[in-house]
């Protein structure tokens, strides 16, 4: 498995400031946080009048993707792993997510930017995870 970033600090300023900025607006008018393993598991089991605005929160997220690729004709950067990886990774997410009762999104833009503790552990807990996964992985590979 490969990732090969092209860090562009203006993109990445930008990317926040729009991270931060929907998340600000879903507070501020709906009074939700914008918690992505939330609302993926709102779309697929939450109650009905909730599913609209989660299932539209979630395309916006994905347009946003094509979009950048639509116009860049690229994305800032290159995977390459098997689909049962891929698949593995993604479930281990999601199961972590549960555990974890939130994600990055939730905990990290909003739970710390609300001073919630818990938050803060949680944030903690998953950036030393993402370092050891990343450095078991360039042992693995030798990279």
């Amino acid at each position: 498995m490969s990732i090969t970033p092209q860090f562009d600090p203006l993109a990445g300023l930008g990317g926040g400031f729009l991270i931060g900025l929907a998340a600000v607006l879903l507070l501020a008018i709906l009074g939700r946080v914008a918690g992505i393993s939330g609302m993926v598991s709102g779309v697929l089991s939450g109650p009905a009048p909730e599913r609209a605005w989660r299932a539209l929160f979630l395309t916006g997220l994905l347009t946003g993707a094509l979009l950048y690729h639509r116009f860049t004709g690229s994305f800032p950067f290159e995977m390459r792993a098997e689909w049962p990886l891929i698949l593995l990774g993604g479930l281990l997410v999601g199961w972590g997510t549960r555990v974890g009762s939130g994600c990055t999104s939730g905990h990290g833009v909003c739970g710390i930017a609300r001073g919630r503790t818990r938050s803060l552990v949680a944030t903690t807990i998953f950036m030393l995870t993402a370092m050891l996964t990343v450095a078991v992985q360039r042992v693995w590979t030798g990279g």
